[in-house]
């Protein structure tokens, strides 16, 4: 009989029986949890009920990956935008390093260059890493670059191991491990990508396998991350909902049972499923100190987490914004509009052009009484965007009021009221335009046309 050993949890104080060591299962055949992801069908969500506790580390920050994930389904952004890109990231992330890290391909020269021009800002954050293939030669780059750390893929479902690598389990694990073995030779520390991993054996391999990694790490000194990669968006925040499926369940799993702690273990999402978001903070709640995130979210398929919105998250979990300039985002927003030509989706939170403009009549009078009804927060605070009303056949006179108000940035002691002779002149207007047949919104240009005018015959100048 095996007696296992009894000892103290100092981060809860209570006694616990040590759990069973988990060996590597090395199965002749794949796993591919046709039960829950039966491809002719829509996937399953099922659930056991085993709950995790949550854990919640004393330091959580967000890792950017817009210059690697974020450029895989986009042009390619030239060297003067990464750099630019870069520092706009700096200045989100505010003095405290909050935005930690980014990370880079290395592959070619324009990549080396941008990975030069950012390193001279001299900026502890966000720290630059690379992203590489695992070769010695490539590892030997990364020294040369002078970067610390690296991103190397080691895919862990069986969908990958079997039918990508054509290797077994033990193949696939040892392969790694002697990469990552590589990698510590030269003293880089390795962050590894355990690619797939809502679709792995997460007791039968991922655990197995992040295990041997401390060993590595113990033998070492080196700190080795991993970045738990939900690459299909498969992943839910339900309490009780089972493995591999399981967000807390993962990082519980890799936190408790293979004994990696909180500073060492990042979440990467994406948005199949419309969870990245949820998913990133559902990490973060369960012990994971880094969330990994793309601008805007752009990325693979349906993208990544969005960095924005884990800047807002993290306020919301926190209460603070620990020094992250949020004006900056709005300020990211233009560059890659105008700059950059990539166009943002109007509706997108907190950066589409439309996200705080409403077009309903009754929402517009509650603004115009008091903004706070029908804004989320001080969008003109945190992100310089006041909340506007697009003027339409729904809009009212308050909505025309607010808008006049708005756009002229009128003094609260000279605000158009809503049943003001201007306001009922351009009502007056658009009422016409939508009985004889109009079915768009009244744009920017024909208002302040029509204002000008109404102005003109009321005697009434707005810019005074």
């Amino acid at each position: 009989m095996i007696n296992r050993a009894v000892r103290m949890n100092y981060n809860t104080n209570l006694l616990e029986l040590e759990e069973h060591m988990y060996p590597l299962v090395d199965v002749e055949t794949p796993n591919v949890f046709h039960n829950l992801f039966p491809y002719s069908e829509v996937p399953k969500i099922a659930f056991n009920d085993r709950i995790v506790p949550h854990h919640m580390p004393d330091d959580i920050w967000i890792t950017d990956t817009t210059f690697r994930d974020g450029q895989q389904s986009r042009a390619p952004y030239t060297t003067e935008q990464i750099v630019r890109i870069y520092e706009y990231l700096h200045r989100l992330g505010g003095p405290n390093g909050k935005i930690r890290q980014s990370e880079f391909f290395l592959y070619s020269k324009k990549d080396r260059d941008a990975v030069d021009k950012c390193m001279e800002k001299g900026y502890s954050f966000p720290e630059i890493t690379g992203w590489i293939r695992a070769s010695k030669k490539d590892f030997e780059l990364v020294k040369e670059l002078g970067l610390k750390e690296c991103g190397i893929l080691v895919s862990c479902s069986d969908y990958h191991i079997f039918y990508k690598m054509k290797m077994t389990r033990r193949e696939a694990m040892n392969h790694y491990l002697s990469v990552i073995r590589d990698c510590l030779e030269i003293g880089i520390s390795p962050r590894c990508h355990l690619e797939d991993i809502t679709r792995a054996d997460i007791y039968g391999y991922v655990i197995p396998f992040c295990m041997e990694l401390t060993r590595l790490m113990e033998e070492y000194s080196i700190p080795i991350k991993v970045r738990c990669c939900d690459t299909m968006g498969y992943g839910v925040n339900y309490p009780g909902a089972v493995i591999p499926r399981s967000i807390p369940g993962i990082i519980y799993g890799i936190m408790t049972h293979a004994g990696f702690p909180s500073e060492l273990i990042e979440f990467h999402g994406h948005n199949d499923f419309y969870k990245a978001v949820s998913n990133s903070t559902t990490a973060w709640l369960y012990g994971a100190c880094g969330v990994n995130c793309s601008l805007f979210g752009i990325g693979e398929r349906t993208g990544n987490t969005p960095l924005e919105a884990m800047v807002f998250e993290y306020a919301q979990l926190k209460g603070t914004l620990d020094g992250m300039d949020t004006t900056v985002i709005t300020e990211l927003a233009e560059y890659y509009e105008k700059e950059i030509g990539y166009e943002i989706p109007p509706r997108t939170p907190f950066v589409g052009s439309s996200f705080n403009v409403t077009r309903a009549g009754i929402h517009a009078d509650g603004l115009l009484k008091n903004e706070e009804i029908y804004n989320i927060f001080d969008t003109e605070k945190f992100l310089k965007k006041a909340p506007q009303v697009a003027v339409s056949n729904t809009s009212g006179l308050a909505g025309i009021a607010h808008w006049i108000n708005n756009h002229f940035r009128l003094a609260k002691e000279k605000q158009i009221d809503k049943n003001s002779e201007l306001t009922v002149m351009v009502k007056a207007w658009v009422d016409r335009q939508y009985e004889e047949g109009r079915v768009t919104v009244v744009t920017d240009e024909e208002l302040l046309q029509v204002i000008a005018e109404s102005c003109k015959r009321l005697n009434l100048n707005l810019d005074e």
